[in-house]
């Protein structure tokens, strides 16, 4: 967003304009909706900016809810946003270590800043980009001890400061599209600067969740968290803020409910074995985490291959940490042997899961041209090292 457009969108007509609008829907005819608000005397660009505001209030919600509707977006802010129910769980650890006061350094379009303002800390926010600035000065205005400041991280006056969180920018916008900054070395604020403040205050970094664990501090507190399934960050952790004896952690979400693997460091591999009646994917939190030894050793499980993340038991076992399914049979390994398995069972509808294996999913069902009513969902991986197709079922 240009600053010429914030400007047209924070004055009174824009504002009533986003607001008066009906929930977006992507199916709607955006033509005729575009000529309907300037049949009422809209300049064209502010129907533009108030419309692309909409579309992004309404892909918010999944990470903010309700608070959504009365939020301010831009494409990269909201792409890195923290969801709401994991910033508060950011807030709540810099609450329990005994900090009122936060600098959030990076701010972006506010999200963390405004869940440690949410149970009344203090939070000074700083965001180098102006107009980023701005958005989350108007979405942290119900907060009057939130401030944001538009300042480069590295220039905030940390004076009376009690603990720092990071979210270093790890994505540029050109011409209008958003990437991914592959280097962590180019993450701004840089992690030298991000890390190195703990040399005086309680600091948390978020990262994406597949950083190289090199960049991780020695002494750190390492938490990989995933919402329903999907890894969406990597904590970094230091000082107060980190729990003494836990180096690695797994904080798993799944929908209302929370939980979480611990250790001190990265647990060892548990040993592997032939395949049992029941195999398991550990969740990418865990995987993630190199957690999946413990796990299997909790469970009375062992791995199916070395360095494959699947597990496998002769026992069935609910965890939070890790899907599981029955294994039905062992299918032929070759490409003409399992599709004329599948026509035989008159399998239409294919799941394929892969883990260890070089094969895209998406043309080994086309190559397998299924016809017929039945579902079924097949694994693909190895077995101490030999490839082997499994059918299961989702238990």
């Amino acid at each position: 967003m240009e600053r010429s457009e914030l400007v047209e969108l924070l004055s009174p007509e824009g504002l009533r304009l986003l607001d008066g609008l009906p929930e977006w829907d992507s199916k709607a005819d955006i033509v005729k909706t575009v000529a309907a608000l300037r049949r009422q005397g809209h300049p064209a660009s502010l129907v533009a900016t108030v419309l692309s505001q909409a579309k992004l209030r309404a892909k918010a919600s999944a990470k903010f809810g309700p608070f959504a509707a009365r939020m301010l977006f831009t494409e990269a802010g909201l792409e890195q946003a923290t969801r709401l129910q994991v910033a508060a769980l950011h807030a709540g650890r810099f609450s329990r270590a005994g900090v009122q006061h936060v600098a959030d350094l990076g701010c972006g379009i506010g999200g963390d800043a405004l869940a440690m303002a949410a149970i009344d800390l203090e939070v000074t926010a700083a965001e180098a980009d102006e107009v980023t600035a701005a958005i989350a000065a108007y979405n942290l205005t119900p907060f009057p001890h939130a401030r944001v400041l538009h300042e480069r991280a590295e220039d905030v006056a940390l004076g009376g400061i009690g603990g720092v969180w990071l979210d270093p920018a790890r994505r540029t916008t050109s011409g209008g599209t958003t990437t991914r900054i592959a280097d962590a070395s180019a993450y701004s604020p840089s992690l030298d600067f991000a890390f190195g403040l703990a040399d005086r205050l309680p600091v948390g970094v978020k990262l994406g969740p597949g950083t190289d664990r090199d960049v991780i501090p020695a002494g750190a507190e390492a938490q990989w968290v995933s919402v329903d399934g999907d890894v969406v960050e990597l904590g970094v952790w230091l000082g107060a803020l980190a729990r003494p004896g836990i180096g690695r952690s797994a904080l798993v979400i799944r929908g209302e409910l929370a939980h979480e693997l611990t250790a001190a460091a990265d647990s060892a591999d548990a040993h592997d074995g032939p395949l049992g009646d029941y195999l398991y994917e550990p969740d990418g939190a865990v995987i993630r985490a190199r957690l999946i030894g413990d796990l299997a050793r909790a469970n009375g499980a062992w791995m199916l291959s070395q360095g494959i993340a699947y597990l496998t038991a002769d026992t069935a076992f609910e965890s939070p940490f890790a899907r599981g399914f029955r294994v039905i049979e062992r299918l032929p390994a070759d490409e003409r042997g399992l599709r004329q398995t599948l026509h035989a069972r008159g399998v239409g509808t294919l799941e394929i899961k892969k883990r260890g294996v070089d094969v895209d999913p998406a043309a080994l069902r086309t190559r397998l041209k299924l016809k017929g009513s039945e579902r079924a969902t097949i694994v693909l991986t190895r077995e101490q090292g030999r490839h082997v197709t499994l059918l299961v079922e989702r238990i």
